[in-house]
Formats: C-alpha cells, sequence, structure tokens
C-alpha cells in the first residue's frame, strides 16, 4: 500500500521532477509534489512524496530526514491528514463603521 511522506525544508530552486528523482533512490516513488503559492507561483518550500510501498518509505524516511538536497535540509515523515479549518469569515466588516 502506498505512503504519502511530507517534506520540509525543499529549497526554492527544487522542481517537482527532482524531488522525485532523490526520493527514486530508495524505491518507486508514486507522485511528488511540491506546494505552489497561488498569488506568486513560488515554492511553499514543502511538498509530499507518495512511495509505492511502506517499506520503500520508511527507507525515504531514514535517508532524507535530516539531509541536504539541493542545499536546504530536509524535514521527512509521514504524512497526516489536514484537519478541518473553521470557514473563513467573509472580510466585509472592518472596524464596523458604515459610511
Amino acid at each position: 500500500m502506498a505512503k504519502k511522506l511530507y517534506v520540509g525544508g525543499i529549497s526554492y530552486s527544487t522542481n517537482d521532477s527532482g524531488l522525485k528523482d532523490a526520493f527514486a533512490q530508495v524505491g518507486e516513488v508514486t507522485s511528488a509534489t511540491i506546494i505552489m503559492d497561488k498569488m506568486t507561483g513560488r515554492s511553499k518550500g514543502f511538498g509530499f512524496v507518495e512511495m509505492a510501498n511502506d517499506a520503500d518509505a520508511d527507507a525515504a524516511i531514514a535517508k532524507w530526514n535530516g539531509q541536504e538536497l539541493d542545499g536546504r535540509k530536509l524535514t521527512v515523515n509521514e504524512a497526516r491528514p489536514m484537519e478541518p479549518r473553521a470557514p473563513r469569515s467573509n472580510g466585509g466588516d472592518r472596524g464596523g463603521r458604515t459610511w
């Protein structure tokens, strides 16, 4: 079964294929995605790698957690499910004054 990994501390110069190639050194990578900022189009410095099986994922954590990739030290661990967020306010009331 595939296991998803969180990868933090990614260099801004690293792209999806570079991340995939690095993790492919230890096993089969199903997907590798760097999260991008919607406004700037720049990397947010973290991403997710999905490994084909648990053994490959564990090997990837052992190899890459605390190691450098493209000049930045990575943090690698098993990804946790995203927690539900509170609904956003509409932002229309800025201080309660009406003109």
